[in-house]
């Protein structure tokens, strides 16, 4: 029996060996085609998961993909796509070839190759080419608008939750790609794993490391000795506190990133606030403004400007000179609204007797623990170094303050001075970072269905080859859609239509359109709740700590300065570009 089944196993295994070589043995009676290229949108940008199939005198054809025979082929994250097939000898002499090519939110394409567009090998036919297809506004694109709307309402007037509103819009989505865009691929929006890839791991990775290590630092009683320093400092008077701050923000932005700035010096902010027995709002909003602005000075401040950096080429101190300037003009403008918004807020936190408040600062806000302070200082000069150098090991960000909050939460748990279960659940804003993954994949869902195409494009044909015009458009539109939607994906959508006017216009050679972009990409996440990181960073620990502000009440302060900043800016860019 045993023998048997030996027998059996050799002769299955032979006969599978046999028709593996048999496959790969040319075909003789037969010629074979090799169709291989990219599938690009109107700007040139890559189309992923477009469906291709092969139609041979108007009637489909079959494909050979690992020597299986299939009906279609999808292109790669790149765009890219190779499709191989068979005809048989002589067939291609009277034979009518095409691909189809069919992706939601695109019109169908179809393509015709005649025998002269195939480079030919013996009984081989290769060509590679690039397709381009055009947006097409469809049931996908009107639902994903629809639900973004309406997402964005539920937030806007706080009938629900920020977090709970965005999972539901990402959500639905899905489940709306999956139900109707099954029977109807019309109705397809985004897929699960386009949803995945969405999501910026690294922008939710970071906030988790500095989390952590801010949660750590948090009991060593520095937070509560930087209030009192600052106070000092400022010698009692509320708004010389406000104006340090937002300058100590806007400096410490342009070299970190401003999302670090803020969750480093929000708990400072709360201390003093609270000591001074006025709101933390009062300081907190001006903070955020600030760290948005002084974000925007340099390469590394703010996540625009490195996608600009990367795709142009501009180096470090060509965003110095370009934006510096203006930047010192906005921060200025700040301390002048700040004073007008806010004064009334200040005078409250005056104190008759300055030195003795001082001195009981001094005695309540010490450093509790210096040994874990040092320790944790040191990691956050290794974490911030690797920060200002990240560039130089081509790393993201998120992986030194992972490692950073690796190293420092192991430390603290092994000496037993921080509980880990209790900072795993208080000082990580879970609810800040769900709202962040639900919120790319709503903004991923509009940019697959092409809501931030269309808005791009209507920049492109708007400017009309007018210097002038280009500039506000693109500094408008860019402050405008960044205050309400993530101005990563918008700016990418930019990054080709800006490139573009670049080349084609007079006079934008000085780099002008790309100052326009950073500037109101950067300025326009001032002007709501979810503009920009920070916003939502900030206002969540705030929250966590009982300091409630609905979203209406952050745009009263926020929106009205994001549009003095950014007219700053327009004036500045026509004047001086």
């Amino acid at each position: 029996m045993k023998k048997l089944l030996i027998l059996f196993l050799l002769l299955f295994v032979f006969n599978v060996s046999a028709f593996a070589l048999e496959a790969e043995k040319p075909k003789e009676n037969v010629d074979i085609f090799f169709i291989s290229g990219s599938i690009l949108d109107s700007h040139k940008e890559p189309v992923r998961d477009a469906e291709i199939s092969l139609l041979v005198n108007g009637k489909p054809h079959k494909l050979i993909t690992d020597h299986k025979e299939t009906d279609k082929t999808l292109t790669s994250s790149h765009g890219t796509f190779q499709m191989n097939f068979y005809l048989a000898k002589g067939e291609i002499d009277s034979a009518k070839i095409e691909i189809e090519i069919v992706k939601s939110s695109y019109k169908k394409t179809k393509v015709e190759f005649k025998k002269d567009d195939f480079a030919q090998k013996g009984n081989e036919f290769y060509i590679s080419k690039d397709i381009m297809i055009e947006r097409h506004l469809g049931p996908a694109f009107w639902i994903a608008t629809g639900v973004f709307l309406l997402a964005y309402a539920l937030i806007s007037f706080e009938l629900l939750h920020r977090t709970v509103a965005a999972m539901i819009g990402a959500a639905t989505m899905l489940i709306l790609t999956y139900t109707l865009g099954t029977f109807n691929p019309e109705f397809h929006i985004i897929s699960f794993e386009r949803a995945i890839q969405a999501i910026d791991m690294n922008v939710i990775f970071l906030l988790m490391g500095m989390m952590i290590i801010i949660g750590v630092l948090k009991h060593t009683g520095v937070f509560q000795w930087c209030a009192y320093m600052s106070y000092k400092i400022a010698k009692g008077n509320v708004m010389t506190l406000a104006i340090i701050s937002c300058f100590f923000i806007a400096v410490t932005s342009a070299f970190l990133d401003n999302v670090t700035t803020m969750l480093l010096y929000t708990p400072v902010l709360i201390e003093i606030a609270i000591a001074l027995k006025i709101n933390p709002l009062s300081l907190l909003i001006p903070g955020i403004m600030a760290s948005n602005v002084g974000g925007t000075a340099t390469l590394i401040g703010d996540p625009p400007n490195i996608m600009i950096g990367s795709y142009t080429g501009l180096t470090f101190m060509q965003f110095v000179y370009a934006l510096t300037p203006v930047v010192i003009i906005s921060m200025i403008a700040l301390v002048i609204y700040n004073k007008f918004f806010y004064s009334k807020e200040y005078k409250k936190g005056k104190v008759e007797d300055i030195n003795a408040f001082i001195s009981y600062l001094r005695e309540e806000y010490k450093i509790t623990d210096k040994t874990l302070l040092g320790y944790g200082l040191f990691i956050m000069a290794l974490v911030v170094s690797f920060f200002a150098t990240h560039g130089y090991w081509h790393m993201e960000v998120s992986i030194p303050a992972l490692f950073g909050a690796g190293l420092l939460f192991t430390y603290a748990v092994v000496t037993k001075k921080v509980k880990m279960l209790e900072l795993i659940e208080k000082d990580i804003e879970w609810t800040t970072l769900l709202f962040f993954i639900f919120l790319f994949i709503i903004v991923g869902a509009v940019e697959e269905a092409g809501l931030l195409a269309v808005i791009a494009d209507w920049v492109h044909n708007l400017s009309a080859g007018n210097l002038t015009v280009a500039i506000c458009l693109i500094l408008w539109v860019s402050a405008i859609m960044s205050a309400f939607v993530d101005n990563i994906p918008f700016t990418a959508t930019m990054l080709p239509i800006v490139a573009y006017l670049s080349k084609v216009i007079p006079g934008a050679e000085s780099n002008v359109l790309w100052w326009a972009l950073a500037l109101g990409a950067c300025f326009g996440g001032n002007g709501t709740l979810i503009g920009a990181s920070a916003n939502v960073v900030t206002i969540g620990i705030a929250e966590s700590a009982g300091h409630k502000i609905s979203f209406f009440g952050f745009m009263k302060y926020a929106f009205l300065y994001m549009i003095i900043s950014v007219a700053i800016c327009n004036v500045w860019l026509l004047l001086f570009y």
